[in-house]
């Protein structure tokens, strides 16, 4: 009778054995690891789900936010560079009404143009002074916030297409009230007041914001984006502070304990929804997606300034204005238009 070769050498027949356990174990391993990779991308797609069913039923959806297809700039061929128009509202707490096409007695007490280049290594914002003057095409001469009054949202598109002749890719508008709840969402946000003063009205009203850094709440960071009247130089001041309460923000939101902390993402995305209104293609999935992109930029690729303007005047029919510096306006033109303004703003520094 022939044997087998294992009952012929009994240690190959255990170390078979082994082997197949081995194997089995192996395998058991990778299926467990499958398996808890495969629940993990379940629970934090149910989770990205519900944040973007969050943001999109929290905030408003401005309809028909664009002008006529023949009033706007083309956009050139290949250029991926993003243009954001950023409008802030101090409604003082009134939810947050957007009439897109309609004229009314909007207007936006804060403009910001975000330019987003190609490369997305960096992050532009501008700040437009609210009275700067200029031309609302097809109204005339006017402060740049009017257009918001005059004809809506999309002639404020048209108006900052026009001042820069480039082509805005979305709209966002933000009510001030919502800095409050982020705020807090956030446990509070550092900043470095640079001037210090008393804000005039609201819970804090009397409150002294000293020179330095404070940690501010809800309620004082509104205070401080809010305030002009306290300033000698009124909203040239309250833009410096809103742009210096923006990169604080920005640092702690992309800072990783902020990002590894699904419950402060949730909360953010509650807080601050109800106080925004974006175009209809601008949702939280283009929003996602967007910050996907910027993955690799910090706080300190961030660059906000404010366009440079001839300070400020009286209009003809008595109105005080700020008065617009052609030169540097063609000058940002030009730079946007190349996708160089980081160059423009270098020069600027030195």
């Amino acid at each position: 009778m022939t044997l087998s070769s294992h009952a012929q050498n009994p240690s190959a027949e255990k170390g078979s054995r082994r082997q197949k356990s081995a194997k089995k174990t192996a395998r058991n391993v990778l299926l467990g690891f499958a398996a808890a990779v495969l629940v993990v991308g379940l629970i934090a797609g149910a989770y990205v789900f519900n944040l973007v069913q969050t943001f999109n039923a929290g905030s408003t959806t401005i309809e028909n936010a664009f002008p006529e297809e023949s009033t706007r700039p083309q956009k050139a061929e290949n250029n991926t560079a993003m243009n954001i128009l950023v409008m802030g509202s101090d409604s003082r707490g009134a939810q947050l009404e957007v009439e897109a096409n309609a004229s009314s007695d909007q207007r936006a007490d804060t403009l910001m143009l975000v330019h987003i280049p190609a490369d997305r290594k960096e992050v532009y914002s501008i700040s437009l002074m609210r009275d700067l003057w200029m031309d609302i095409p097809g109204k005339g001469e006017s402060k740049i916030n009017s257009a918001l009054a005059y004809g809506g949202v999309p002639l404020m598109v048209q108006t900052v297409e026009s001042l820069f002749d480039q082509r805005i890719d979305h709209v966002a508008m933000i009510d001030f009230e919502g800095f409050k709840g982020l705020t807090d969402a956030l446990g509070g946000v550092e900043v470095d007041v640079r001037v210090p003063f008393a804000p005039s009205s609201g819970p804090t009203a009397g409150q002294v914001y000293k020179a330095g850094k404070h940690t501010l709440d809800g309620d004082q960071a509104l205070a401080f984006v809010r305030e002009r009247w306290a300033f000698s130089d009124g909203d040239y001041q309250r833009v410096k502070n809103q742009q210096t309460y923006l990169q604080a923000v920005i640092g702690k939101i992309i800072a990783r304990e902020t990002l590894t902390n699904p419950v402060t993402i949730s909360n953010m995305v509650s807080a601050v929804s109800p106080f925004v209104g974006v175009d209809e293609t601008f949702d939280a999935a283009a929003i996602g997606n967007l910050a996907l992109s910027l993955k690799d930029v910090r706080a300190q690729d961030t660059v906000m300034f404010t366009l440079p303007t001839l300070g400020t005047g009286t209009s003809t029919d008595g109105q005080s204005i700020v008065l617009a510096d052609t030169a540097a306006i063609a000058d940002v033109a030009a730079a946007l238009s190349t996708d160089q303004l980081g160059t423009y703003v270098a020069a600027l520094t030195r």
